[in-house]
């Protein structure tokens, strides 16, 4: 009885091990940031609600993401040419030196002189970020958005092999000519099971892309009090079938 309670006690020393192996390895692994920011008509940057609330979004998302030498930050503008829009390019550089032979003191310095390093490169990348922000597309890119051209920056984004996050600041309006495309600004879902119906149909054609199963997250331009004519919930319903159906880890809005 007591060789068999050892043998117990063993396998769950090797699973708790193993588990905090993999949790270890899955904090230590690169993040890649995808962020599309919408430059059509329909998103106007200039509201001081928009404005506020983006601002201070993409200063919580370098701070969770940027963690380390190796995680990248792109950033997409969201038009008519998606997919060919990108504006930002990051790769953070501040690395945390070896300090497994140390003593406690010369650590804690290293660590200290990591943590000043790693927050001023953070402020830089945040400038640069606020700075596509806040730029202005006047061009005629700006009458469609075309969401679905997203979808093959993110599958080469998963090529990385890194945890990808997808981050949409945009109302979410897909609006492309075409009878083969949506077109949410002339024609919008009804309702939720129209929403969920078009958005497994589009999968079909969407499927192509291997996106993996990154997190992705909607943040939407409308305030709390604003009208369903608006802020139409069947729309944010459509990407959270689309982009479930084509693997997506996590789908969420904000």
């Amino acid at each position: 009885m007591i060789k068999y309670i050892a043998f117990f006690i063993l396998l769950l020393l090797s699973a708790c091990s193993s588990d905090g192996n993999k949790t270890k390895a899955r904090i230590n692994e690169p993040i890649y940031t995808l962020i599309f920011l919408d430059k059509t008509r329909s998103v106007n940057i200039n509201n001081a609600f928009v404005s506020q609330k983006y601002q201070h979004v993409l200063s919580d998302i370098i701070e969770q993401n940027i963690r380390q030498k190796g995680d990248k930050l792109e950033v997409y503008f969201i038009h008519e040419n998606t997919s060919k829009a990108r504006a930002l390019n990051l790769t953070a550089r501040t690395e945390m030196e070896d300090v497994s032979a140390a003593s406690a003191t010369d650590r804690e310095a290293a660590e200290t002189e990591f943590d000043m390093a790693l927050t001023r490169e953070k402020t830089q990348i945040r400038q640069r970020v606020l700075q596509q922000l806040s730029a202005q597309n006047a061009g005629s890119s700006n009458q469609e958005t075309d969401i679905w051209a997203s979808l093959p920056v993110i599958a080469k984004a998963n090529e990385s092999g890194a945890m990808v996050k997808v981050y949409y600041l945009s109302d979410m309006i897909e609006s492309v000519k075409g009878n083969d495309r949506r077109d949410f600004q002339i024609t919008p879902p009804k309702n939720n099971a129209q929403a969920d119906e078009w958005a497994k149909t589009d999968v079909g054609q969407l499927k192509r892309y291997t996106i993996g199963s990154p997190d992705i997250t909607m943040i939407l331009p409308f305030e709390p009090n604003a009208s369903v004519k608006e802020n139409n919930p069947a729309v944010t319903q459509y990407w959270q079938t689309l982009f479930s159906n084509l693997g997506a880890g996590t789908v969420s809005e904000e």
